[in-house]
């Protein structure tokens, strides 16, 4: 889990950077196809036009979990 940060011990958030808004948006529609398959499902923030933070915690738990750790994961393959 590359370049992942915990956030105030109840989440896992990564900020991306893309060439473009085609770009960023692309990804955030594949992040969106991945949280639907494994039914567990990110805060996604689009910003300045090419920039996409992701944020990940088990709102059910409070905190964060083995399914955030598996999407980030999976996540992390998309912008490779």
């Amino acid at each position: 889990m590359k370049n992942w940060k915990v956030v105030e011990g109840k989440a896992i958030a990564r900020i991306f950077v893309f060439r473009d808004f085609k770009e960023a948006m692309r990804f955030v529609n594949n992040v969106g196809g991945l949280a639907e398959k494994q039914d567990h499902h990110p805060d996604i923030h689009l910003f300045e036009y090419k920039k996409v933070k992701i944020v990940l915690t088990t709102h059910s738990a409070g905190s964060i979990t083995e399914k955030d750790v598996v999407l980030a994961k999976e996540i992390d393959k998309l912008s490779a």
